[in-house]
């Protein structure tokens, strides 16, 4: 029914500039659109100036508008923040209130006519008052509120001062919160900054595609490592188990930015994945979560369409998996998200220190094995995280190294470092050695403390070598040449000494200078190296 509130043109004014603050010119004209279609429903105003309704979109969504506080306005459509459908219920009000209908629609034109009066509360003011009801409020109106907070910053760089001013700005004017509420409220003050700072802002007019300064990324780095820090602290809420409900909403959150990302590296799929792991699954005490979620993910697909981040969706999906113990599904999942474009090796990695921890080997082990084909024949990448979980598990399973090695070899040549490493830690020399002349590597490509322990413990494998690196050497029969060649040599002399094979070495040293007698370059180093006199 129509309601008796009547709007001076004060309040008019004010609501011209608040829709003119929140909402873009896309959203406003697609809410003219379902304005003009009749499908506002259910309007009503008992208790101005709070203005409830219904939206018919894809479904029937419910629409609440505080005039007087928009940081409070929520719809329970997917969009977070202001929507097409709370657009439709401003206009259906203004024409209730026989207002014009163009003004509203144009409200960035129009707010900035003098025409319309300006607002007469002090914006602080009014966040003061709004700020006490923070512990009622939902996660969506918390990022209204916040959103207000930090308006005064609109003009400023995207930088790390501009997080810092905008969490103090925060949390200057919050009130005393429960301890999971404070953890809670923290971490999506902490997501709204990140939001701001990875999301082109409403209000512009322009965009400059997917393109980060310098200054922006470093605050996204830093504010990245914030946020992994916050989820280090647990989440009690066996304390306060009403505080579930948002838990719910942050999940809902979380997924949303996730699955509507564009950027790539995505931003908040690692916090989905941290969310999880640290702060919902220590709670649990069944798996029905895992199984609800795998719903909400897979009815998500034909939801959002073309505007699908598929890689954080299929990861999503496969960490539910993983938690109901469908290892096979999980790893179907990976295996079709390592087929992307924008897949990294570390979104692999999150699924191993679980197990670990857990002392579950034998899961472990599997997963190493199939992380290992999904990355096999792939470029180089860091896998120090990786190499670490073979050796826990090895430690562990000793009858699980031969694995190891079936999976370090078959990752070649991404796994090139690694498997380097891991040969000469577990004394493999001669494999170690093998593996270097194949791949046509030599000596000046290494340290000499990474040949110290060769030449310690399997001198004899260093010859071949060696005396392949001299020969090299010499055919490039130039004085820098000559030089290195020498100076590899008196490494042999030692080598030979050490095995104790004098007549050997001196043996060779005969038939080399004799062979290349006619290069007097090379001579000439030898004397001066002290090998021929």
């Amino acid at each position: 029914m129509k309601t008796t509130y009547i709007m001076d043109d004060a309040q008019w004014g004010v609501l011209v500039q608040d829709t003119a603050y929140y909402f873009d010119d896309l959203t406003l004209k697609r809410g003219f659109q379902y304005y003009k279609q009749g499908r506002v429903l259910q309007f009503s105003m008992s208790s101005p100036p709070i203005i409830k309704a219904v939206v018919e979109g894809r479904e029937e969504y419910r629409v609440k508008i505080n005039l007087e506080a928009f940081s409070l306005n929520h719809c329970d459509c997917p969009v977070h923040g202001p929507c097409k459908h709370m657009a439709a219920v401003l206009l259906n009000f203004a024409d209730w209130q026989n207002r014009s209908i163009p003004v509203l629609v144009n409200a960035k034109a129009s707010a900035m006519s003098a025409a319309i009066p300006k607002p007469s509360k002090n914006p602080q003011s009014a966040l003061k008052e709004t700020a006490s009801l923070i512990p009622t409020m939902t996660v969506t109106e918390w990022h209204g509120w916040f959103e207000r907070c930090v308006a005064p910053l609109s003009q400023q760089v995207r930088n790390p001062q501009y997080i810092e001013g905008g969490l103090a700005l925060i949390f200057k004017i919050k009130p005393s919160l429960s301890p999971v509420t404070e953890q809670l409220f923290r971490l999506h003050a902490q997501l709204f900054m990140l939001e701001m700072l990875t999301k082109p802002a409403r209000n512009q007019s322009h965009s400059f595609g997917t393109y980060v300064g310098y200054y922006t990324h470093l605050a996204i780095s830093e504010l990245q490592s914030t946020i992994e820090h916050s989820f280090e602290s647990a989440l009690p809420l066996d304390k306060e188990p009403e505080q579930w409900r948002r838990v719910t909403e942050t999940l809902a959150y979380l997924r949303n930015e996730m699955l509507t990302e564009t950027r790539d590296p995505s931003y908040f799929s690692p916090c989905y994945a941290l969310f999880w792991r640290n702060w919902i699954i220590p709670n649990l005490n069944d798996r029905l979560l895992f199984s609800e979620e795998l719903e909400k993910l897979q009815q998500l697909e034909k939801k959002l369409g073309t505007s699908l981040s598929r890689r954080s969706w299929l990861l999503a999906q496969s960490l539910m998996h993983f938690q109901l113990s469908q290892d096979q599904a999980a790893w179907s999942l990976l295996r079709s998200a390592a087929e992307r474009p924008d897949f990294h090796p570390e979104d692999l990695m999150g699924f191993l220190a679980p197990l670990a921890d857990a002392r579950d080997w034998p899961r472990l082990v599997a997963w190493l094995v199939e992380i290992g084909a999904i990355l096999s024949g792939r470029l180089f990448y860091r896998l120090e995280e990786y190499s670490f979980y073979w050796d826990q598990a090895v430690k562990e399973l000793p009858d699980t190294e031969p694995q190891m090695w079936n999976a370090l070899t078959a990752m070649l040549p991404s796994s090139r470092d690694m498997y380097d490493e891991k040969l000469l830690s577990h004394s493999k020399y001669q494999e170690w050695m093998d593996y270097q002349l194949s791949a046509g590597r030599e000596p000046a490509h290494f340290r000499v403390t990474k040949l110290q322990p060769l030449e310690k413990h399997a001198p004899e494998t260093l010859l071949p070598f060696y005396h392949q690196a001299v020969e090299r050497y010499v055919s490039e029969k130039n004085r820098d040449s000559y030089k290195a060649a020498v100076k590899l040599m008196k490494r042999l002399q030692k080598l030979y000494k050490k095995m104790k094979q004098e007549e050997r070495w001196a043996s060779f040293l005969n038939v080399f200078t004799v062979r290349h007698s006619r290069l007097r370059a090379l001579q000439e180093e030898l004397r001066k190296g002290k090998m021929i006199p």
